[in-house]
């Protein structure tokens, strides 16, 4: 077999109907590895283990890596994929745990495949250690554990422990009393694949990763972090904007590597039809083969269509992408592995490190969207030290065409860099609230030295999301001061609605007549690819979605075969919110800021699958998608949009040409792909008042993409002209000024305006600064100040279980009613037959304040009286604070900690007086709760806040805005 590649490129190079479509051939050649000692020998024992592997050397990187985090300091190691970083890691853990055997060390892996494999890779390096030697132990703890093995994993704490961040996040730092033993001792972190920490998921870690140090500090431990990544631009910068700390990255390689292939693929006939060309030939060589695909659906239809044309590998050909479950993910794995599947259709859920065993071809469907996906992609190939291949089959995106025409701008450029924001407002404030329900947050601990962190915990009191907890203090001269001791979360488990992966919570697909789940969908994607009418595939199957309810988060679909795909139809507009950051590009001004986008998903389009022919547009009634994040845009100046239309041409579709060709080259320059952002074009903004191009980040709260973008503003203008100019399409096509996700259709679209306006701005003069207009806000209802307010209770007759329960209270009837009238200042006592007297007197005032009011006192009413009570302007306290704490809190606990004042009985005491006749008795308990309430109101009004104890015993400050 050992030339069955180079055959089967030759064959290619050769081939009468693909040859001619090969734009690029090379062969990569392979080198020899470089190795060295780490400056302090290892202990001999691990020298033995290694040789008894094999592994008398180490890779120059390993060494380095080794003495780095031996020494304390953190470090990522950033090298091609098989290039041996698991020992970076392995060696300097192995050698704390056989020094201190009640050493703890935490794994962890991005997917549990990995876990499994790095669990048997740990187990296979331990097993050689000599008899009588403390062996240590490894064992992995995530959602597939049964609960009696996380008990036994508990009790028991080997001295690695292997996870992934959800179990982390949900399973770990809320329980971090019962992992003290793993918290205490913990000296190392290891966290594989964290190139794929970046975006929405990077923002997530951020502060998943603060959460852990915080837990760490509190237990007295201070763990060293080994970081291992993929080749990216910038691996030192990720990691610390990852954890907030200092780290060093090891990027040189001393792994060998063995020759490659590396062919480009222009094609006539579409993408996925010469995918599924060399995916036969592959098969017919017996090549091990993995096919990437940019999206969910490609993946499904590739797999679909080569399974049909593929005759006796039909059953040898699987996909796999995110959205399978996981036992779905393990059997491919598994077969993989085996050797039973020849080849996998996959997204880049098998981009990372999973063993799925020696393949020869990697076939990729397009361009992945950088360079560094595009390495890490292809590294799956080769791994036995033989010939491999990576073919790069082109779509249509301008990317894909762009090394199409300059190939070698491929093998020239760097990776990129990967881009975070650690402190994304739509993200941060969830982690903040499990942080403090993790341990009350205190005053001036090191959590809060960043200053963003700060900030929002401020901003969360002040919504009543957090509260302060406060303890009095009685001076010597017999004053009392009350101390902000500490910040803590309302609710005791904030973790489950907060998704990792996303800046919304996830959907379940499900069959509609069985209810089996079928799939997962983030919220931000489920207008898109899951409204009701949306073809969904998953494992060559097509279903049609018959109804998304967001409420249950549950989409329910049914298994149909069609000829169709769907794709949406909308529009968007943008609010400019904040400016933070200006300057001149060119011809024109720049700007960076936070923006608020509004989508409306309108309809969607039916296309045929064979050929894509519209086969209808069907409306949609759904929700606006609104969410704020941060992007880019410029200015058209006045002349400039005079002179293109003086010109014939079309100015609206100059500038949407201009915006979808902008954001097909961003990924040129940023690690992203262009479904992570969005854009708009208008030929006139209120706010800029002129004509105004934006590019965004596509997801809440942003993702550092743009803001990454603004720096490299001249460069964008650049290779977006040089992008449009190059294409050989005349009018406008895919490869230059179409985009595949636009709402309108891609229209109004004029490529040569673009042109014309791009050489415009390339040699154009800016315009000044010119104002932000702000956009007039709307009206909103003041707040309530009422000139004159009664406060109001009613002691009853009858108990609830008298009347036959609560819902019945309109039978309990009314011993007494007891009304303070602020205009009067009085109370006012109103026995059973007087209720039409009490009636009017609620009419005179400006609002009625009760506490539980709505809910018991108007309904007992309801029984004496047909005044409609419910239109009564009314503040309930109860519900009040019941909508900001979650749960019900007494009157009584209210009173003792805001007014250091107690009720004098309660309503049974109260029941057991009207028996006896002691109405004098019972106006003077219902007074006093009339008094409290009243007292409890004030205060809250003018203070803006009031206090209740918690279920800790502690007094906690509760803001209020009545």
């Amino acid at each position: 077999m050992a030339n069955t590649v180079s055959e089967y490129i030759d064959a290619l190079l050769a081939s009468e109907r693909l040859g001619g479509q090969v734009a690029h051939h090379r062969l990569l050649p392979g080198f020899e590895p470089q190795f060295a000692e780490p400056r302090r020998p290892l202990p001999r024992v691990l020298r033995e283990l290694l040789a008894a592997r094999g592994l008398d050397r180490l890779y120059s990187h390993q060494a380095h890596a080794l003495d780095l985090a031996r020494s304390g300091r953190n470090v990522v190691v950033a090298t091609p994929t098989a290039s041996g970083k698991t020992l970076t890691y392995n060696l300097p853990v192995l050698e704390q745990c056989l020094a201190d055997p009640a050493s703890r060390a935490l794994y962890l892996f991005p997917l549990k495949a990995l876990a499994q494999d790095q669990l048997a890779a740990f187990k296979t390096l331990t097993a050689a250690l000599p008899e009588g030697a403390h062996r240590p132990d490894a064992a992995i703890y995530d959602g597939d554990t049964t609960p009696h093995f996380r008990r036994k994993i508990r009790d028991n704490l080997p001295n690695v422990l292997l996870t992934n961040p959800d179990m982390l996040h949900l399973g770990m730092l809320p329980h971090h009393e019962k992992w003290a033993d793993l918290f205490a001792n913990l000296t190392h972190v290891v966290v594989d694949e964290v190139h794929t920490y970046r975006g929405v998921m990077g923002s997530h870690m951020a502060l998943v990763f603060r959460r852990l140090l915080r837990v760490c500090r509190a237990w007295g431990a201070n763990p060293t972090f080994i970081f291992c990544s993929a080749t990216v631009g910038n691996p030192a910068e990720l990691c610390e904007m990852l954890t907030g700390r200092e780290v060093t990255a090891v990027t040189e390689s001393g792994a060998g590597a063995s020759p490659r292939h590396m062919v480009f693929l222009n094609p006539l006939d579409g993408t996925a039809q010469a995918v599924i060309m060399l995916l036969q030939a592959a098969l017919a060589r017996d090549l091990r083969t993995i096919v990437y695909a940019q999206s969910r659906k490609l993946t499904e239809l590739i797999a679909l269509w080569a399974q049909e044309r593929s005759g006796q590998y039909k059953e040898r050909i699987s996909a796999y992408r995110a959205g399978f479950l996981p036992e779905e993910r393990r059997e491919i794995e598994g077969r993989m592995a085996s050797g039973e599947l020849l080849a996998v259709i996959s997204t880049s859920a098998l981009e990372l490190g999973i063993d799925i065993g020696g393949l020869d071809l990697c076939i990729l469907a397009g361009y992945p969207g950088s360079v560094m996906a595009t390495l890490q992609r292809g590294g799956r190939v080769g791994r036995a030290g033989r010939e491999s291949a990576v073919a790069l089959v082109a779509g249509e995106d301008a990317l894909d065409q762009h090394f199409m025409r300059h190939p070698e701008d491929f093998f020239c450029r760097a990776a990129e860099s990967a881009v975070l924001n650690p402190f994304n407002p739509a993200i941060m404030h969830r982690h903040l609230e499990c942080a403090a329900a993790e341990m009350e947050i205190k005053p001036g601990e090191p959590f809060l030295d960043e200053a963003p962190i700060r900030r929002e915990v401020d901003n969360l009191v002040g919504r009543g999301r957090l509260f302060e907890v406060v303890t009095d203090r009685v001076q010597p001269g017999g004053g009392v001061e009350s101390r902000v001791t500490g910040i803590v979360c309302p609710r005791k488990r904030p973790h489950r609605n907060v998704d990792l992966r996303g800046a919304g919570r996830s959907l379940h697909i499900e069959d509609a007549d069985t209810h089996t789940e079928i799939g997962t969908v983030d919220q931000h994607r489920a207008f898109k690819e899951t409204h009701p009418g949306a073809v969904y595939l998953h494992r060559g199957a097509s279903w049609v979605v018959d109804d998304l309810d967001l409420e249950t988060s549950t989409v329910l679909a049914r298994q149909r075969r069609v000829s169709w795909y769907t794709r949406t139809r909308g529009s968007k507009s943008t609010e400019i919110l904040e400016i933070t950051g200006e300057k001149t590009v060119l011809g024109t001004r720049l700007h960076l800021g936070r923006l608020r986008v509004t989508e409306e998903i309108t309809g969607y389009e039916k296309r045929s699958v064979r050929g894509g022919k519209m086969l209808g547009i069907i409306p949609l009634d759904l929700p606006p998608l609104v969410f704020e994040t941060e992007g880019i845009w410029f200015l058209v100046p006045d002349e400039m949009r005079r002179r293109c239309e003086d010109n014939y041409l079309h100015f609206m579709g100059g500038i949407h040409a201009l915006e979808h060709a902008a954001i097909g080259i961003l990924p040129l320059l940023v690690l992203t792909d262009r479904n992570d952002l969005g854009g708009i074009s208008t030929p006139f903004h209120a706010q800029t008042a002129g004509p105004a191009v934006f590019i965004y980040d596509g997801l809440p709260g942003g993702a550092g993409l743009t803001r990454q973008a603004f720096h490299k503003g001249e460069e964008l203008f650049r290779a977006t002209a040089q992008a449009v100019r190059g294409c050989e399409c005349e009018l406008g096509c895919p490869s230059c000024v179409h985009s595949p996700k636009c709402g309108s259709g891609n229209r109004p679209i004029d490529k040569a305006a673009a042109l014309f306006l791009l050489d415009e701005i390339l040699g154009g003069q800016a315009p000044p600064p010119a104002p932000l207009i702000p956009k007039p806000e709307e009206e909103s209802m003041p707040l309530l100040n009422p000139g004159r307010f009664g406060v109001l209770d009613i002691e009853t007759r009858r108990s609830a279980d008298e009347v036959g329960g609560w819902n019945r209270c309109d039978k309990m009837g009314v011993s007494i009613a007891v009304l303070y009238d602020s205009g009067e200042d009085r109370y006012f006592d109103y026995e059973e037959h007087q209720i039409g007297e009490l009636v009017e007197h609620l009419k005179l005032l400006d609002l009625t304040i009760g506490f539980n009011i709505l809910r018991f006192d108007y309904k007992v009413l309801t029984g004496l009286s047909s005044f409609p009570f419910q239109t009564l302007p009314t503040l309930d306290l109860l519900v009040h604070i019941h909508q900001r704490l979650g749960y019900r809190v007494k009157l009584d606990n209210l009173a003792q900690a805001t007014l250091n004042a107690a009720k004098s009985a309660d309503g049974l005491q109260a029941l057991k007086w009207w028996q006896e006749g002691r109405l004098d008795l019972i106006t003077e308990y219902c007074r006093q709760d009339v008094a409290v309430t009243r007292d409890l109101y004030t205060h809250g009004r003018d203070n803006r806040h009031v206090f209740f104890t918690n279920k800790a015993g502690q007094k906690v400050r509760l803001p209020v805005d009545w």
